[in-house]
């Protein structure tokens, strides 16, 4: 393998969203960081069938807002 090419590989500490967390080993951040999750397998509705829009940054108002007239007729 070539020297310096691939991430460095660490331990990271993982919190989901009930509070318990784990540790693994990623590339993500750096030695010791911690990963906060904002959906995990816990909450997420692929595997809770409860489904709940997030709204980040505002983009669902936004799509409401320039589809709203836009309506199922039957």
């Amino acid at each position: 393998m070539k020297q310096d090419t691939h991430p460095d590989y660490h331990e990271i500490t993982v919190v989901m969203t009930d509070g318990t967390e784990f540790k693994t080993r990623s590339t993500y951040g750096k030695e010791g960081d911690t990963l906060r999750l904002d959906i995990d397998p816990k909450t997420h509705p692929a595997w809770t069938g409860v489904h709940r829009l997030v709204d980040t940054g505002g983009q669902l108002a936004k799509f409401n807002k320039r589809f709203q007239g836009l309506g199922l007729k039957s």
